[in-house]
């Protein structure tokens, strides 16, 4: 398994596409790593790059992109609303697939130490990669910012981790470190006033703000025993915020970096800000994502707001983004591109979804032409996605029947069930395809001599065994969704039985042609005790999809009465 870490550099510039080009440029050279994204900010100043690839080749790309920005940023020259103290401010490493925290933070002190003895540049370790919890914080390094360093970095406190003690005036200083997934998130509002967004800031970020005497702005500030303010919590864990104006849209925002989106989702910071934003007389108009977010938090917020208006959250991946988008105006400052802003739909490879890609006529004419994939492996699992589409679409109906408004949960949870079936099969349908393709390469190995031949034997072996276990697959995902057919059948919309009869039919076609598949590619394994077991499994699992169909089919035809 590959190990994938994500980079996610912050360069000062948002202004010269020019120049932010050329350092992406740097990125892109570099073999084994994908830019996903690049999102220049004119108000900030400051571009925020993310890009994926293995340990190695991100470590590569990072070096030579911080190496460029130091030739063609004067920070002397930099002005923009966020914090900043170098031409490559921060640049964190964020593990992504088959790498630990501990592995991850280990490259990044790999990265920092190149960049300081081979850049001769300031270079601060933070987050898990600094082993001094005194100055593991970004916004504690970074306070005084640029202009700050010159006589900050000459206390022995702040000494650097790597690189000399001296400010670089033209290039400054950068942090690097390895964190968790961070979603910078900006909430636009319906005013100009700084000063009012730092307050809404303050209320819901972790770190709240300081305790006064009498009024809470002009007040005395309250100290504890040693002599240290003391703080009022805010509402929002996880979460780091502050308030500041963006000319280039006219608004004050609260701009946010949400640190474990776990423990406060986006959709919950959403919400918070614009509690507090009413109680202070002011609303919120939408907000704005920095770089990438991951697709279950889109996912998740499309749900909340679904809960919310008490509708079903059985519904589409695509229709859930939608509304996560349309509630949280994630598209008030410009459009809102899915595909390019959802790490994982960055992330995947098209190859794997050629086959449900495809319009239904072009599916018709592939599977009609004298190529032999998609064959009726993949015709199972599209035909048993349909039954589960149908279930679906009956709970869906039955959620939003009027007169049944106190039982919407009840087909609300059944929706999703068959939205989760329904989209495992929409996967096999590509993957039964390629099991089978990978049998086709595995016999197109070289057998010329006897260590070929053993290879050859053992790829052939390996691959037919896959492409058993996929059409058994979809035997055991087509059989669970019955589930939900059998109770649509009996509890949902009456007007609709006969979509749910339509779904049984359907599922039971799905399971006995993904066994036929099953049984053939078995004749093909040599180990017997694996083929008979699975074929007894599978005999097991048709008996009780076609008894299960009777039972459906009764309860339809009862239902229709002609």
């Amino acid at each position: 398994m590959q190990q994938l870490i994500e980079c996610v550099p912050n360069f000062s510039e948002g202004r010269d596409m020019h120049i932010i080009k050329q350092i992406t440029d740097e990125i892109e050279a570099v073999e084994g790593v994908r830019l996903l994204n690049v999102d220049p900010g004119k108000a900030t100043n400051r571009t925020v790059v993310t890009f994926v690839g293995s340990p190695e080749a991100v470590i590569e790309a990072a070096f030579h992109a911080i190496k460029k920005a130091g030739e063609l940023i004067d920070m002397s020259k930099h002005k923009g609303e966020h914090p900043r103290m170098g031409a490559t401010d921060v640049c964190p490493l964020i593990p992504i697939a088959n790498i630990s925290m501990e592995e991850t933070a280990k490259w990044a002190q790999k990265l920092g130490e190149r960049v300081g003895k081979e850049l001769a540049l300031p270079i601060y370790l933070y987050e898990a990669a600094q082993t001094n919890k005194s100055r593991n914080n970004l916004s504690v390094i970074r306070a005084g910012e640029y202009e700050g360093f010159f006589k900050k970095i000459k206390l022995p406190e702040w000494k650097p981790d790597f690189g000399p003690a001296e400010f670089d005036a033209k290039r400054g200083a950068t942090v690097i470190g390895a964190r968790d997934f961070l979603v910078a998130y900006n909430v636009n509002l319906n005013t100009t006033s700084t000063r009012r967004a730092n307050s809404i800031a303050f209320d819901v970020r972790e770190g709240g703000r300081v305790k006064r005497e009498g009024n809470p702005i002009t007040g005395k500030i309250v100290n504890d025993a040693n002599g240290k303010p003391v703080m009022i919590p805010g509402t929002l864990k996880s979460v780091k915020a502050i308030g500041w104006f963006i000319e280039e849209y006219g608004v004050a925002q609260i701009s946010m970096n949400l640190t474990n989106i776990n423990i406060t989702p986006v959709h919950i910071a959403f919400d918070e800000v614009c509690k507090k934003a009413t109680e202070r007389g002011i609303r919120v108009t939408g907000s704005e994502l920095i770089g990438l977010i991951p697709l279950k938090a889109m996912l998740d917020a499309g749900k909340y707001f679904l809960l919310k208006q008490q509708r079903s959250i059985g519904v589409s991946e695509k229709e859930l983004i939608k509304i996560a988008v349309k509630s949280m105006g994630l598209d008030e400052l410009g459009p809102f591109k899915p595909e390019e802003r959802i790490i994982e739909y960055m992330l995947a490879d098209k190859a794997d979804s050629k086959l449900i890609s495809m319009t239904l006529k072009d599916f018709a004419d592939e599977t009609a032409s004298e190529s032999p994939a998609p064959g009726g492996g993949s015709i199972a699992a599209y035909v048993g996605s349909l039954g589960a589409a149908l279930a679906t679409m009956v709970a869906n109906l039955s959620s939003h029947k009027k007169g049944w408004d106190d039982r919407w949960q009840e087909f609300s949870t059944w929706a999703e069930k068959g939205e989760h079936y329904k989209n495992e099969l929409v996967k096999l349908v590509d993957a039964d395809t390629a099991a089978f393709n990978k049998i086709m390469t595995a016999f197109g190995l070289p057998k010329g001599t006897d260590e070929e031949k053993t290879m050859r034997t053992k790829a052939i072996q390996d691959a037919t065994k896959f492409a058993i276990e996929i059409p058994f697959k979809v035997m055991q995902t087509t059989y669970a969704s019955m589930e939900v057919i059998k109770a649509m059948a009996e509890v949902g919309n009456p007007n609709s039985v006969s979509d749910a009869g339509v779904g049984a039919l359907c599922a039971r076609s799905a399971v006995m042609g993904a066994f036929m598949n099953v049984r053939i590619n078995a004749a093909g394994y040599d180990d017997k005790t694996y083929v008979n077991d699975i074929i007894a499994k599978g005999k097991d699992i048709e008996n009780k999809t076609i008894a299960l169909e009777t039972e459906i089919l009764k309860v339809v035809n009862e239902k229709i009465g002609v």
